[in-house]
């Protein structure tokens, strides 16, 4: 698995088989195959309506969704797409289906971007690593940034050393503040990881599982076993001010 297509991204279709069709998600550009049953086909007009409108993205941890023609109700995760949303009745539109979701959401940017991103990173704390995975039930280091930003309207790519190569760039860590990202790499001199700096010389990330560890010039600092588990390279600033 490289990646997750979460409730409500959108999609262009590449090519299809008999069970799998390869796919490009709109958000980040990323290719992948997913099972044909998953295939929820809607008009290019809908679609070109869509990116008209407000981003609005879950961010209750799981939140429930009704059908408005049926008892059915289903969950989805936080940082799921709801199209077509009505901020009145909290309904949400995916072609000719009208549904119903209990839980928050984010439309556009939040006042305070910053604080936004560790309100909602706490909520993944001791969230299981899994690779390629952007849910709280699974998340890798670059899958948790990318939802994180993407609650707050930030579109940014899928992968470290992608998102590295994008913002502005800090000299020191006391120049960082909650909510920019912070790079490790490996021997080689590869992005390898990536995490969200939180207050002072603390870093919210997923290695093994969500958690807070020290972080510092050198790296990340693992206080339970004490050591230092990443090497920093550099970190960047994505949010404006």
């Amino acid at each position: 698995m490289c990646t997750q297509v979460l409730f409500g991204e959108h999609y262009a279709i590449l090519e299809e088989t008999e069970k799998w069709t390869r796919i490009r998600i709109e958000l980040d550009g990323y290719e992948g195959w997913i099972d044909r049953k998953m295939v929820n086909e809607v008009d290019n007009a809908l679609i070109t309506q869509l990116q008209q409108l407000p981003a609005v993205v879950t961010t209750d941890v799981f939140n429930i969704v009704q059908s408005s023609d049926s008892y059915n109700n289903f969950l989805i995760v936080a940082g799921s797409s709801l199209p077509f949303y009505n901020q009145s009745d909290k309904t949400f539109r995916i072609d000719d289906s009208l549904y119903t979701i209990k839980g928050n959401v984010t439309i556009e940017s939040p006042p305070d971007v910053r604080a936004t991103i560790i309100e909602n990173a706490l909520k993944y704390f001791n969230a299981p690593y899994l690779w390629g995975g952007r849910s709280p039930l699974g998340v890798d280091c670059s899958g948790l940034t990318q939802v994180l930003y993407k609650m707050v309207g930030i579109p940014i790519p899928r992968d470290a050393s992608q998102q590295v190569q994008i913002g502005q760039h800090l000299s020191f860590v006391d120049e960082a503040q909650p909510g920019d990202l912070a790079f490790f790499d490996n021997d080689e001199g590869l992005i390898t990881h990536v995490g969200i700096i939180w207050e002072r010389n603390k870093i919210i990330h997923s290695s093994g599982k969500v958690r807070i560890d020290n972080v510092d010039q050198f790296g990340i600092y693992n206080t339970e076993t004490r050591k230092y588990t990443h090497k920093m390279r550099l970190m960047k600033r994505i949010i404006d001010g």
